[in-house]
């Protein structure tokens, strides 16, 4: 049985790495074999790219950043998450094609059409089974970033309004595709937060 594909997305400072650490646990207790995987990265390739599109001292201009995510996206792709699936694992990917779609379509404004194009040749038309959206505030996600110990990254130090645009661009795909993309208030406890992801896969781990 092929596995499951499941994405966690949100603004920087939402949470992501916190709940896919959790929610990995979580589903091996329940006899689930899960991979956790982050984008970009998760093979050698990815995280050469990774290293580059968060490098604050490397200018990359719009269509270049988006090229170069997709192109992480694509060897990520190919070389671990399609063959997990085919031995039927469950990949928990923190970020996958809708944070180009919201990052670069409309945080950078090159249009979420252009971008979905992109990466639909990327990833050769592969659809998560379900997307958890983290959803919260963008000046609390700002005040969580601002607070880490190490420095902010390329994308991190972006303004304000860049934010804004990327926090809109994520409600608005939540809006498009409820049935796949369940939102999840990350301004919640961390407890609470990892209770309403668990409530949102409930249906696809029954059906295993």
């Amino acid at each position: 049985m092929r596995g499951r594909l499941i994405t966690i997305e949100g603004i920087d400072g939402a949470g992501k790495t916190t709940l896919a650490s959790a929610l990995r646990d979580s589903l091996e207790q329940r006899g689930i074999d899960v991979r956790l995987l982050r984008e970009p990265g998760g093979v050698e390739v990815s995280e050469r790219i990774r290293d580059l599109v968060k490098d604050p001292a490397v200018r990359i201009g719009a269509r270049a950043e988006a090229l170069l995510y997709a192109a992480a996206r694509a060897q990520l792709v190919e070389e671990a998450v399609r063959p997990l699936l085919e031995e039927g694992s469950w990949v928990l990917l923190d970020r996958f094609v809708d944070s180009s779609l919201a990052y670069q379509g409309v945080g950078r404004q090159l249009g979420v059409d252009q971008v979905r194009a992109i990466n639909r040749f990327a990833t050769g038309d592969l659809d998560p089974d379900r997307t958890l959206l983290l959803q919260i505030d963008p000046a609390l996600a700002r005040a969580r970033s601002l607070a880490r110990v190490e420095g902010l990254d390329r994308l991190e130090s972006e303004a304000d309004d860049f934010f804004s645009r990327t926090d809109r661009a994520y409600r608005e795909l939540a809006a498009a595709e409820p049935a796949r993309i369940r939102v999840i208030d990350a301004g919640a406890r961390p407890e609470a937060v990892l209770e309403a992801a668990l409530g949102a896969l409930d249906g696809l781990v029954r059906d295993r």
